[in-house]
């Protein structure tokens, strides 16, 4: 049974947490979801570690910051930023010995793109490989939700404009039936060809878990993002990036952008896919994921025990907080 441990962050804002496998593995991997949505969406990629590395890596996820079983938290802290600097209080505290391996999807690829560029000490100290899925280091650049440019920046001014006053609102969350009627919509931008039911119930879920202020919030740094430069200094580390060619929030020239800052990053394009590349392509994640851990594992050094993170476990110093969130949007970027 995994382990479920709430973190504490020094501005007061609580984490969910959740670890399986020994504290004294040889690696461990962190995997971190995206806008508006919860650790849930990777229990597919936890079964697979499981069951293909058995003791020998520890697997981690968390809730970010407004997210799933996560506490709200101030709205100048709404930022990827911060994010960065959580997950940098999260390695120390969860994963404070050997060597890690970063999983990000959509927004959690771009935290890990944060804590590399606003940590580069600590990152380096650090990690040992990344996989990214679905996720861009160039904020909106290349969004077009698979419409007309015109359209595309229609929805941009409508969505902006609405985001800025679901920030303004709070630890309130979306009313679930609102969710269900609009689970046609979630479809269509979340999903590509194919779709199981119960993907899709999971995905209402933890929208309906997100807090508002969360949703529009990240909205504003998530479209401004740009770390390619960042991404170029980590190219010595064992990488994959996934991308589905349906993909309306991170299309595959996000993904591209990617591999050419780093060389030694596995491109994968999943025909008829789209952004929840866990959930529709398991195996091909699962894939990408197993062959960074490989490599990690074939030079990993031989760690003591670590000590596993405990109940109300208080994190080490975040680093400073960005500044204050600014105009925001609704659409799920994840």
């Amino acid at each position: 049974m995994p382990e479920h441990v709430e973190l504490r962050l020094p501005d007061g804002v609580r984490l969910h947490v959740e670890a399986s496998g020994p504290a004294d593995a040889e690696v461990t991997a962190i995997l971190l979801h995206g806008w508006t949505l919860d650790g849930r969406g990777w229990h597919r990629q936890l079964a697979a570690v499981r069951d293909g590395f058995g003791d020998r890596v520890r697997v981690l996820t968390y809730d970010a910051r407004g997210h799933g079983r996560s506490s709200c938290m101030p709205l100048r802290t709404a930022t990827l930023a911060q994010l960065g600097d959580d997950l940098a209080a999260v390695v120390d505290a969860a994963a404070p010995a050997g060597p890690v391996v970063l999983v990000g999807h959509s927004m959690g690829g771009m935290t890990i793109m944060e804590y590399a560029h606003r940590h580069p000490g600590h990152f380096a100290a650090r990690t040992a490989g990344l996989v990214f899925v679905s996720t861009t280091a160039e904020g909106h650049a290349h969004t077009v939700y698979g419409l007309s440019p015109r359209v595309a920046r229609l929805i941009r001014l409508a969505e902006t404009t609405g985001a800025g006053v679901l920030a303004r609102c709070g630890s309130w969350c979306p009313p679930r039936p609102l969710l269900r009627a609009l689970r046609p919509s979630i479809r269509w931008l979340l999903f590509g060809d194919r779709c199981d039911p119960a993907d899709i119930r999971l995905v209402t879920s933890a929208v309906a878990r997100a807090s508002l202020r969360s949703i529009g919030g990240f909205r504003a740094s998530i479209g401004a993002q740009d770390r390619l430069d960042t991404l170029a200094a980590l190219a010595h580390l064992p990488a994959a990036a996934l991308v589905g060619d349906r993909d309306r929030l991170t299309p595959p020239p996000c993904a591209e952008s990617i591999a050419a800052a780093l060389p030694e990053t596995t491109l994968t394009v999943c025909p008829g896919a789209g952004h929840m590349l866990m959930m529709e392509r398991p195996d091909e994640v699962n894939a990408a994921l197993a062959g960074v851990l490989r490599r990690v594992l074939a030079t990993a050094p031989a760690t003591g025990p670590a000590p596993a993170a405990g109940a109300d476990t208080t994190a080490g110093e975040a680093g400073p907080t960005a500044g204050e969130a600014a105009e925001s949007g609704t659409v799920p970027a994840g």
